[in-house]
């Protein structure tokens, strides 16, 4: 490292001006995009919901499920209508399942709603599955979280459908 001695005969270390001007450069930059889309300049990321509605999408499947925490940990699954059970998954599995419910279950929470009314399914017309609580108004679009995710409530759609 190339050094400098000050008056005092102590050495400095020798600073580059070039990346400390990039590095605030970089930071400007970033603070104008963030602006911009604030300020409209640019449009901001879709909402799935108000998407399928300017595009029309229709639901062609729904389920309305209930889950359930038993004591061992396992999450048990059951369609809310006719009490059948769907799917279970026992501690250390289901993760995606579980962390999904979990935060549409915290919602209900903080507004002090129980669990009488079930959770809907939804596959729509354009290939999306929805997990919606309809007493928060509350959703998780299954889709974003990959196609491995979504599989697993793809297929408890599908029994309750029998396709």
């Amino acid at each position: 490292m190339n050094t400098l001695v000050s008056e005092h005969g102590s050495p400095e270390p020798f600073r580059h001006r070039v990346p400390v001007i990039l590095m605030g450069g970089l930071v400007v930059l970033s603070l104008a995009l963030a602006s911009s889309v604030s300020l409209g300049f640019f449009e901001r990321q879709a909402v799935p919901s108000e998407a399928r509605a300017a595009s029309g999408a229709m639901a062609i499947a729904t389920r309305s499920l209930a889950f359930f925490d038993e004591t061992d940990g396992t999450v048990r699954i059951e369609d809310a209508f006719s009490g059948e059970q769907i799917a279970s998954f026992g501690p250390g599995t289901g993760g995606f399942v579980r962390s999904s419910v979990r935060s549409l279950v915290h919602h209900r929470r903080i507004n002090g709603i129980g669990r009488a009314t079930p959770f809907e399914l939804i596959e729509w017309d354009n290939g999306q599955l929805t997990l919606r609580d309809t007493t928060t108004g509350k959703a998780v679009e299954l889709g974003s979280f990959g196609a491995d995710n979504r599989a697993v409530f793809a297929a408890m759609l599908e029994q309750g459908t029998g396709q």
